[in-house]
Protein backbone atom coordinates (compact mmCIF):
# COMPACT_ATOMS: atom_id res chain seq x y z
CA UNK A 1 0.00 0.00 0.00
CA UNK A 2 1.31 3.16 -0.93
CA UNK A 3 1.62 5.96 1.59
CA UNK A 4 -0.94 8.19 -0.02
CA UNK A 5 -3.89 5.23 0.29
CA UNK A 6 -2.43 4.58 3.71
CA UNK A 7 -2.92 8.44 4.76
CA UNK A 8 -6.34 8.53 2.89
CA UNK A 9 -7.45 5.58 4.72
CA UNK A 10 -6.43 7.10 8.01
CA UNK A 11 -8.71 9.91 8.02
CA UNK A 12 -11.20 8.04 6.68
CA UNK A 13 -11.23 5.63 10.05
CA UNK A 14 -10.80 8.79 12.34
CA UNK A 15 -13.29 10.69 10.94
CA UNK A 16 -15.75 7.74 11.19
CA UNK A 17 -14.43 7.14 14.67
CA UNK A 18 -15.23 11.33 15.25
CA UNK A 19 -18.15 11.24 14.01
CA UNK A 20 -19.22 8.23 15.55
CA UNK A 21 -18.59 9.38 18.85
CA UNK A 22 -20.23 13.28 18.04
CA UNK A 23 -23.30 11.21 17.30
CA UNK A 24 -23.16 9.23 20.45
CA UNK A 25 -22.03 12.07 22.73
CA UNK A 26 -25.53 13.98 21.12
CA UNK A 27 -27.73 11.28 21.67
CA UNK A 28 -26.25 10.73 25.28
CA UNK A 29 -26.85 14.60 26.26
CA UNK A 30 -30.63 14.40 24.12
CA UNK A 31 -31.48 11.50 26.77
CA UNK A 32 -30.22 12.99 29.25
CA UNK A 33 -32.64 15.93 28.95
CA UNK A 34 -36.07 14.23 27.74
CA UNK A 35 -38.60 14.90 30.15
CA UNK A 36 -41.45 12.92 30.58
CA UNK A 37 -44.97 13.74 31.26
CA UNK A 38 -46.37 11.45 34.11
CA UNK A 39 -50.28 12.11 35.63
CA UNK A 40 -51.17 11.94 39.09
CA UNK A 41 -52.45 8.62 38.58
CA UNK A 42 -49.57 7.33 37.35
CA UNK A 43 -47.10 8.60 40.00
CA UNK A 44 -49.70 6.93 42.64
CA UNK A 45 -48.91 3.40 40.51
CA UNK A 46 -45.23 4.18 40.87
CA UNK A 47 -45.26 4.66 36.93
CA UNK A 48 -42.71 7.96 37.50
CA UNK A 49 -38.97 7.91 38.78
CA UNK A 50 -37.90 9.15 42.17
CA UNK A 51 -34.52 9.74 40.65
CA UNK A 52 -35.22 11.69 37.29
CA UNK A 53 -36.80 15.24 36.44
CA UNK A 54 -40.52 14.85 35.16
CA UNK A 55 -43.53 16.78 34.37
CA UNK A 56 -46.69 16.22 35.80
CA UNK A 57 -49.90 18.05 35.83
CA UNK A 58 -53.85 18.50 36.69
CA UNK A 59 -55.78 20.68 38.40
CA UNK A 60 -55.17 22.62 41.60
CA UNK A 61 -57.41 20.90 44.14
CA UNK A 62 -59.81 23.68 45.62
CA UNK A 63 -58.28 24.52 49.23
CA UNK A 64 -55.30 22.81 48.77
CA UNK A 65 -53.04 25.70 48.24
CA UNK A 66 -50.97 26.54 51.71
CA UNK A 67 -48.45 29.62 51.55
CA UNK A 68 -45.45 29.39 53.86
CA UNK A 69 -44.52 32.46 55.96
CA UNK A 70 -41.45 33.42 54.05
CA UNK A 71 -43.66 34.15 50.90
CA UNK A 72 -41.95 31.96 48.33
CA UNK A 73 -42.62 28.35 49.48
CA UNK A 74 -46.15 26.91 48.44
CA UNK A 75 -47.73 23.33 48.58
CA UNK A 76 -50.37 22.74 47.05
CA UNK A 77 -52.23 19.53 45.71
CA UNK A 78 -52.99 18.84 41.82
CA UNK A 79 -55.47 16.05 40.99
CA UNK A 80 -56.21 14.09 37.97
CA UNK A 81 -59.22 13.97 39.37
CA UNK A 82 -58.53 9.68 40.18
CA UNK A 83 -55.22 10.53 42.12
CA UNK A 84 -53.99 13.05 44.46
CA UNK A 85 -50.52 14.67 44.50
CA UNK A 86 -48.61 17.08 46.65
CA UNK A 87 -46.78 19.75 44.97
CA UNK A 88 -44.37 21.93 47.10
CA UNK A 89 -42.77 24.91 45.36
CA UNK A 90 -40.29 27.62 46.24
CA UNK A 91 -40.52 30.47 44.06
CA UNK A 92 -42.58 32.74 42.87
CA UNK A 93 -46.18 31.27 40.70
CA UNK A 94 -47.12 32.56 37.67
CA UNK A 95 -49.76 35.32 38.01
CA UNK A 96 -52.71 32.97 36.09
CA UNK A 97 -52.21 29.98 38.43
CA UNK A 98 -54.97 29.25 41.01
CA UNK A 99 -57.38 27.08 42.35
CA UNK A 100 -59.11 24.65 40.01
CA UNK A 101 -56.80 26.03 36.99
CA UNK A 102 -54.84 22.76 34.75
CA UNK A 103 -51.38 23.33 35.32
CA UNK A 104 -48.09 21.89 34.53
CA UNK A 105 -45.39 21.18 37.03
CA UNK A 106 -41.63 20.54 36.02
CA UNK A 107 -39.40 18.92 39.04
CA UNK A 108 -38.62 15.49 40.81
CA UNK A 109 -40.52 13.08 43.26
CA UNK A 110 -39.01 12.44 46.76
CA UNK A 111 -39.05 9.25 48.53
CA UNK A 112 -41.71 10.49 51.14
CA UNK A 113 -44.62 11.17 47.73
CA UNK A 114 -44.43 14.64 47.84
CA UNK A 115 -43.43 16.63 44.27
CA UNK A 116 -41.19 18.95 44.53
CA UNK A 117 -41.17 21.51 41.67
CA UNK A 118 -38.30 23.58 40.36
CA UNK A 119 -40.99 25.16 37.43
CA UNK A 120 -44.98 25.73 37.54
CA UNK A 121 -46.85 26.35 34.16
CA UNK A 122 -50.17 27.57 34.52
CA UNK A 123 -52.75 27.89 31.68
CA UNK A 124 -52.27 31.07 29.94
CA UNK A 125 -56.39 32.27 28.93
CA UNK A 126 -59.29 30.61 30.56
CA UNK A 127 -60.00 28.74 27.24
CA UNK A 128 -56.68 27.12 27.51
CA UNK A 129 -55.37 23.96 29.15
CA UNK A 130 -52.12 22.08 28.80
CA UNK A 131 -52.50 18.88 26.27
CA UNK A 132 -51.16 16.57 28.48
CA UNK A 133 -53.77 17.60 31.17
CA UNK A 134 -56.15 17.75 28.94
CA UNK A 135 -55.84 14.11 27.89
CA UNK A 136 -55.44 12.75 31.44
CA UNK A 137 -58.85 14.45 32.26
CA UNK A 138 -60.16 13.26 28.93
CA UNK A 139 -58.84 9.81 29.63
CA UNK A 140 -60.33 10.13 33.74
CA UNK A 141 -63.46 10.91 32.16
CA UNK A 142 -63.37 14.47 34.36
CA UNK A 143 -62.77 17.09 31.64
CA UNK A 144 -64.11 20.29 31.81
CA UNK A 145 -67.69 21.40 30.25
CA UNK A 146 -66.04 24.45 28.74
CA UNK A 147 -63.46 22.05 27.81
CA UNK A 148 -65.56 19.78 26.28
CA UNK A 149 -67.94 21.68 24.71
CA UNK A 150 -64.35 23.49 22.96
CA UNK A 151 -63.35 19.99 22.31
CA UNK A 152 -66.82 18.71 20.38
CA UNK A 153 -66.12 22.44 18.49
CA UNK A 154 -63.40 21.51 16.77
CA UNK A 155 -63.37 20.31 13.16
Amino acid sequence: MNPTRRRRLMFVVILVIGVGAAVALALMAFRQNLMYYYTPSEVHAGKAPTNRSFRSGGLVKTGSVVREGDGVTVQFTITDTLQDMVVQYKGILPDLFREGQGIIANGTLGTNGVFTAKEVLAKHDENYMPPEVAASLKKAGAMPQHEMAREKAKP
